[in-house]
């Protein structure tokens, strides 16, 4: 059954980590460009695994930011991975010790949660392992292999490069923001708030981790009140009764 799931997981893995790679490259090539060395690049992707999160937190240590930034940075950013976390949780067998619960944890990623709710009936912990196998070597090699680049490459194949991560954004956001308006409202608001943060005289002191999290809890908020997600069984209950 070990062998089986973590066999499952390597191939269901595989396009996950070769995405990876793409995405890496790019954070590996800024964070060298930054002033950071090829091996600290490499090291914040091993233990991470937070694509989003590495590039806030990267602007936050190149701008020189507070500890307190990062920190409210990363606990707004990565907030999603502990909702996914208590979703897997539910696919996992209660017998399953706390010990590999935790090890599941820490490589639940969007995508890795992806394919492993996906899966029919419960997921054994080491299909997880065996798409974490793919998945952490594909972002940490994809590091180091742009973190080397971005000393070699010219300076204008870098800044052709360094484009690659607003196009995976904007390959995450448009299609959903097409298929609802609160999606669309979402995106326009969060960009009309950091354009205003800085255009305004006073608002452009303030520091760019600050502007994440701000940006991020006033947007965030006013779509939670004006657009709530409503449950598919409340709204039944409702209209049957």
């Amino acid at each position: 059954m070990k062998s089986e799931s973590f066999k499952r997981g390597l191939k269901d893995g595989i396009p996950v980590g070769l995405g990876y790679f793409a995405v890496s490259f790019t954070f590996g090539m800024m964070a060298t460009a930054g002033g950071l060395s090829i091996w600290q690049a490499v090291l914040i992707s091993l233990t991470n695994l937070t694509s989003a999160g590495q590039f806030a937190g990267l602007d936050i240590i190149l701008a020189g930011g507070s500890y307190w930034e990062m920190a409210l940075t990363q606990l707004i950013i990565n907030l999603r991975y502990s909702l996914m976390s208590f979703s897997l949780s539910q696919k996992l067998r209660r017998d399953v010790p706390w010990a590999h619960r935790y090890l599941v944890a820490f490589g639940v990623t969007d995508e890795i949660f992806g394919i492993s709710v996906s899966r029919p009936g419960q997921v054994h912990p080491f299909y997880n392992y065996g798409a974490m196998c793919v998945a952490i070597p594909g972002w940490t090699f994809g590091t180091l292999a742009g973190a080397i680049s971005g000393n070699l490459l010219p300076d204008f194949m870098m800044s052709a490069l360094s484009v690659a991560i607003y196009g995976m954004f904007l390959a995450i956001i448009i299609p959903p923001a097409k298929k609802n308006r609160a999606i669309l409202a979402v995106v326009t608001g969060a960009m009309a708030v950091s354009g205003l943060f800085k255009i305004v005289p006073v608002l452009s002191r303030v520091s760019s981790g600050f502007v994440i999290i701000l940006t991020t809890l006033l947007v965030a908020g006013i779509a939670a009140y004006f657009c709530p997600v409503h449950e598919v069984g409340k709204e039944r209950e409702a209209h049957g009764s």
